[in-house]
């Protein structure tokens, strides 16, 4: 089997989806709008083109031989595609926004048929953190969770170590890239024993934009994020709001006052993330989860749907007289335009292929500076 041959795409398409991904300006949300109008990989790469160029701007995709050696470093790294359509892309994680519509993987893709928790922490930990890193996350898996984690230094590297086999680690580099050097065994362990996933394409160096990229994607698999030991201003922080924008259970172990190490954990509590104790009490809190978190540490933002019908057939509206460098949700453009939401969603998909637009979280935009 190569690396894109995964049922039911073509490989035409499967290559093409590759390409369009990669073109310039073409993130999560404009290749899933553009999919949407277009009908499928093929019929949108043929279109960017002129749907650049309607702004005055030049556009050429990504080259094809570029993919073709993407395509060649995912296989000799023994990694295989995994489409945001198959039969095996986590449900929760194709329900955020900004989704990634392609991962690449090694290992044991049915880890994500579990139900998964994810774990992470401070890189520096204590020494107690670490050991309870690793006891809770041995607890969840031998009560048939997934725990996934970032694999950096410290909590996350503990939470891998403890659920082996039945660990998820999330990588923001590409598949065949270690990162930190000193987990290059336990990130092999992880890939042949547990599941590695990776967004960036192969032989991607992990760069700092990575990383939230990389959090979203631990907080959207998973029912609920655990955070053990966290400075005020983390990653883990963010993975946290992220799993709470999503809206999943947020928890967190509480720690000393005195330590600057707990000190984030005792602000998610104090913020409204449930506090626990023990594995018995994360198990408690995932298993009966609903779909609505006990937690109140941040509400989940509301999501923006467009119609799929109605963006193939819409004419682009001008909207980006609206649009300032400030972000402003998409919603109160459709508002103040007086337009449909397929309108305004095509405009800002010209706009952002022209390099014009920036899309930020929680489904705002701005224009670009």
């Amino acid at each position: 089997m190569t690396a894109l041959s995964q049922a039911p795409l073509s490989q035409d398409e499967a290559f093409a989806r590759i390409r369009l991904l990669r073109s310039p300006r073409v993130g999560p949300v404009t290749y899933t709008h553009l999919l949407a109008r277009f009908g499928n990989a093929v019929a949108a790469l043929e279109a960017l083109p002129d749907l650049a160029g309607k702004t005055g701007q030049p556009y050429r995709p990504a080259l094809r031989d570029a993919v073709e050696r993407e395509v060649e470093g995912v296989r000799r790294a023994g990694a295989k595609y995994l489409f945001h359509d198959q039969p095996g892309y986590p449900h929760l994680l194709r329900e955020i926004d900004g989704a990634p519509p392609i991962l690449t993987w090694r290992g044991h893709l049915a880890l994500l048929e579990r139900p998964c928790v994810a774990m992470v922490g401070a890189r520096n930990a204590s020494a107690a953190a670490v050991k309870l890193a690793r006891e809770f996350a041995g607890e969840l898996a031998g009560e048939g969770f997934a725990v996934v984690s970032g694999l950096a230094r410290g909590i996350d590297g503990a939470a891998h170590e403890g659920a082996l086999p039945a660990t998820v680690g999330v990588i923001a580099s590409g598949i065949d890239v270690t990162y930190p050097p000193h987990h290059e065994a336990l990130q092999e362990r992880i890939a042949t024993e547990g599941l590695l996933l990776a967004e960036q394409p192969p032989g991607t160096e992990p760069r700092g934009s990575h990383f939230p990229s990389r959090n979203r994607i631990i907080a959207g698999l998973a029912m609920g994020t655990l955070v053990v030991e966290a400075a005020p201003k983390s990653g883990s922080l963010i993975t946290a709001r992220l799993a709470a924008e999503a809206g999943r259970e947020v928890m967190a172990i509480p720690g000393s006052p005195l330590d600057a190490r707990a000190q984030g954990c005792n602000q998610l509590i104090r913020e409204g993330a449930v506090l626990v104790q023990s594995p018995a009490e994360v198990i408690e809190l995932v298993s009966h989860f609903d779909g609505t978190p006990r937690s109140t540490f941040r509400e989940s933002t509301a999501r923006f749907d467009f119609d799929v019908d109605e963006l193939a057939d819409a004419q682009p509206a001008d909207i980006a007289s609206l649009l300032t460098t400030a972000p402003v949700p998409v919603d109160e453009l459709i508002r103040q335009s007086g337009t449909s939401a397929a309108a305004v969603q095509l405009a800002l998909l010209e706009l952002e292929l022209a390099g014009l637009l920036v899309r930020h979280a929680a489904g705002r935009v701005s224009r670009a500076a």
